[in-house]
Order: structure tokens, then sequence, then C-alpha cells
């Protein structure tokens, strides 16, 4: 749906607020169509934005694997050599 939220659980190091934030973010504008709101849907657009961190942050810490971390920077080489192969 979202291809620009990333992956944030079973890191290391942990996924930051930043990072958190930008994918409650990018969520909340494929919800609702706005990639900037009006001055009147602000209000709800950013309410929603942080409850959608809060409950994001809320599931991250709550979850558990047997697996080891993965690695940022190998990961995001694998994603530049998908989207090499898909673009070449």
């Amino acid at each position: 749906m979202c291809r620009n939220i990333k992956t944030l659980f079973n890191f290391e190091p942990p996924a930051t607020e930043d990072e958190v934030h930008a994918s409650a973010l990018q969520f909340v504008r494929k919800l609702s169509g706005f990639n900037k709101p009006s001055q009147a849907n602000a209000e709800a657009f950013e309410l929603a934005v942080d409850e959608i961190s809060h409950a994001a942050r809320k599931l991250l810490a709550s979850l558990q694997t047997s697996a080891p971390a993965r690695d940022r920077e190998i990961e995001a080489e694998k994603a530049r050599q998908r989207a090499r192969e898909r673009f070449a």
C-alpha cells in the first residue's frame, strides 16, 4: 500500500522517534489523500499522526522475535540492488 513506509521492527539500532513519526505521517497521508491538509483539517490530521505514532511505538515495543537483529546498512544495500534491477 505505502511503498515509502519501511519496516521498523528488529533492527539494530532500533527505530528512532523520527522514523516512527515519518511512517505514521506517510500512513495518514495515504489514508486521507492529503499531502498537506487544509487549515480546517490540520488539527484532525496531526491528531491522527500522533495517535498512529503512539500505536506504532507500542506495537514495536511489544513485538518479540528469536531472529537476530537486522543490520540497517545491509538492508539498505539490498533495497538499492532491488531498485537497480527494477529501474535498470
